[in-house]
């Protein structure tokens, strides 16, 4: 194979890169996972994943894991209501929604992202994630590279991996492309279910879509009850700046939500009165559509960090996935005679599918902040 006798280092211990880790350490490959993170428990991990068929599932398929998968993933966490601003349920397929099981062409079966970062860790040789290891530079060594940490710490790799997510601190080192802001924010909240009695009685451990005045809630319960939640809408790249709003301070959200999404009604308040702060706004990017770079023979990338893309296709993770599953592949099939061939067939065909991921991405996103979304996602998920 072209990577034995070679360290490779996985920079960022999220899905992709663990995915690499273990699917490369099925390999007999020699890796390391940097990851900035203490420990497994420094942070609460974000909102739920669906996994889908031809990528996040067929990569946890060849990692040996998909048995492990159906231990941690959540049962009727993909049922879906689709509500209007006063709350109305236009649109459930809590009842009628058929059992799909496993191989169905679309079963997207979610899974929180904790037991999904657990059950990966938990399949990688002891010692492989080194914590507490926040990538600060890296330069040529020898035929790899050094690569220098926070924490005062260095490390040699044959290969460097960036899975470091949209904001890489590796991505420079092999392209200039950056990231394009989509128009888009959405402004993170989660609140206890003890604390939003009334959406938890609709939400039924499922997700909630509400779509009014060009705006959204967008919403998903969690494995623990907790209603992680997205206000979604238009803005200004400045917004969060140019807002005036004390993110730590739930009534002056409550106060913009009145104003902002007044049309809406006063069922959704609870949500912003009594959600944990700080309330998180989350611009959102996306890579150039057409972006190429000149591949090198010891660093590429992987995930957000390539292709950073819109959550409105639900593929953001499951592109992620599938590059693990690609690239561990192009490095160990033996196809190539170099490494940088390896990596430029990979990146060559990561690059194309991306691009088409988050272009129903962003058509998406407009669909959902425009003026008819909500007609028109009802007549999506009525047709679907």
């Amino acid at each position: 194979m072209l990577i034995n006798n070679k360290s490779i280092a996985i920079v960022g211990g999220g899905p992709a890169g663990l995915t690499l880790a273990r699917l490369l350490q099925l390999k007999n490959a020699n890796v390391k996972v940097y990851e900035r993170d203490i420990n497994k428990y420094a942070r609460v991990q974000g909102s739920p994943l669906d996994m889908h068929e031809d990528s996040g599932l067929a990569a946890l398929r060849k990692a040996d894991l998909l048995e492990e998968f159906k231990k941690a993933y959540r049962p009727g966490a993909d049922k879906t209501l689709i509500m209007n601003e006063q709350a109305e349920i236009l649109f459930s397929d809590h009842e009628g929604k058929p059992d799909e099981d496993f191989g169905a062409e679309h079963f997207r079966p979610e899974i929180d992202r904790g037991p999904l970062r657990n059950m990966l860790l938990d399949s990688l040789q002891p010692e492989t994630v080194v914590w507490n290891s926040h990538f600060i530079s890296m330069e040529p060594h020898n035929e790899g590279w050094m690569l220098h940490f926070k924490n005062g710490t260095s490390a040699y790799a044959d290969l460097v991996i960036a899975a470091d997510g949209a904001n890489s601190k590796i991505r420079p080192y092999l392209t200039d492309n950056k990231p394009l802001y989509s128009g888009i924010i959405m402004l993170e909240g989660n609140v206890s279910k003890e604390n939003a009695p009334n959406i938890n009685a609709l939400i039924k451990g499922g997700k909630i879509m509400a779509f009014g005045n060009t705006k959204n809630i967008l919403m998903g319960q969690k494995g623990n009850g907790d209603l992680g939640f997205y206000a979604s809408f238009k803005a200004d790249e400045n917004w969060p700046v140019n807002s005036g709003l004390n993110f730590s301070d739930s009534a002056s959200i409550l106060e913009w939500f009145k104003t902002e999404y007044s049309e809406w009604s006063n069922i959704w308040d609870e949500l912003f009165i009594n959600a944990a702060t700080p309330f998180i706004p989350r611009l959102i990017y996306y890579m150039p559509l057409d972006q190429t770079w000149e591949t090198k023979p010891n660093v590429t990338l992987l995930g957000d960090a390539a292709h950073v893309m819109p959550p409105f296709a639900g593929e953001g993770a499951n592109m992620a996935m599938l590059d693990a599953l690609e690239l561990s592949e192009h490095l160990t099939n033996n196809n190539y005679s170099t490494l940088q061939e390896a990596l430029h067939h990979y990146e060559t065909k990561m690059c194309k599918r991306a691009a088409v991921a988050t272009q129903e991405s962003l058509e998406n996103g407009e669909r959902m902040h425009s003026e008819n979304a909500l007609a028109t996602m009802l007549e999506f998920f009525s047709g679907h």
